[in-house]
């Protein structure tokens, strides 16, 4: 396995992978930090692609005022030996300066899918991580892309992305989604876990169990409102400082709902425990 960190290093090593016979290549962005969630991922890709390559970046136009770009967690060594072990060819490990090197001056917007939940939370977070798939995608020249289903919303606005500038061909044939990656007590895989003390992810684990309450009650027929009311009672109840939002969204357009009417629904929440900003999704009906 390569790691590489500049454009010419990364596309001689791609050339290399593809070699005469035009070997297929899976991508998996990271921002490190990695888990079981990315290594799920990595696996995913390995078995649809004959080389899988990660891209390890910790992206600064992703992240707003006062959130933790700089605390954000960053073990490149660490998150190599992972790679290495489920069998990843390279590793595309940019530094800022590469990224976006001086002038850079472009930005990517998506308008619709971007604009609630995390978009609206977050403002410029999803410009963010859409102008830096876009470069990714450029880069690398993937056949399949592999993103968790974990960010609902960030798949959303990739998927919507790559179609409006027809980024699936050639460098995407197909962008999957891969199921989130839970722990024991439900709670999803995330490299800000970490950030939680013993107190809070023990509590952090209501929020799991706190949705699939609600969607039982929606399934059943219960109005989305009084069900996404008790679950944002029972997350404060549980010690969380605040819900930023509990809503039931169709799974496509990620416009709310109050009812399931045939179509696919997605529950989605963000909520706040001690500094840390959880947030996960899960299927309706």
């Amino acid at each position: 396995m390569q790691t590489v960190s500049t454009i010419d290093a990364l596309r001689g090593q791609i050339a290399k992978l593809r070699g005469p016979d035009g070997a297929s290549i899976g991508l998996v962005p990271t921002m490190g930090a990695l888990h079981e969630g990315h290594l799920t991922l990595v696996r995913r890709a390995r078995e649809a692609c004959d080389h899988v390559v990660a891209s390890i970046f910790v992206n600064p136009t992703q992240f707003g005022p006062g959130e933790d770009l700089d605390a954000y967690p960053r073990q490149l060594e660490a998150d190599a030996a992972m790679l290495e072990a489920e069998g990843c060819a390279l590793i595309w490990a940019p530094d800022v300066a590469a990224m976006y090197p001086q002038g850079f001056a472009s930005n990517i917007s998506v308008s619709g899918v971007s604009e609630g939940f995390c978009g609206a939370d977050r403002p410029g977070h999803f410009d963010g991580v859409a102008t830096v798939v876009c470069k990714l995608f450029h880069q690398v020249l993937p056949d399949i892309a592999f993103f968790g289903e974990k960010d609902w919303q960030q798949l959303a606005v990739i998927r919507a992305m790559a179609r409006d500038l027809d980024l699936t061909q050639p460098h995407a044939l197909s962008i999957i989604g891969v199921p989130t990656v839970r722990e024991a007590d439900g709670l999803a895989m995330s490299s800000r876990n970490r950030y939680l003390s013993a107190d809070e992810r023990a509590a952090a684990a209501t929020l799991p169990r706190a949705m699939k309450e609600a969607i039982a009650k929606i399934e059943g027929g219960e109005q989305a409102p009084p069900a996404l009311a008790a679950l944002e009672q029972q997350l404060i109840g549980a010690g969380f400082s605040s819900v930023d939002y509990a809503t039931l969204a169709d799974a496509a357009s990620l416009a709310p709902i109050e009812a399931l009417s045939g179509a696919s629904g997605r529950l989605l929440v963000a909520a706040r425990i001690g500094g840390t900003r959880l947030i996960d999704n899960m299927a309706v009906g």
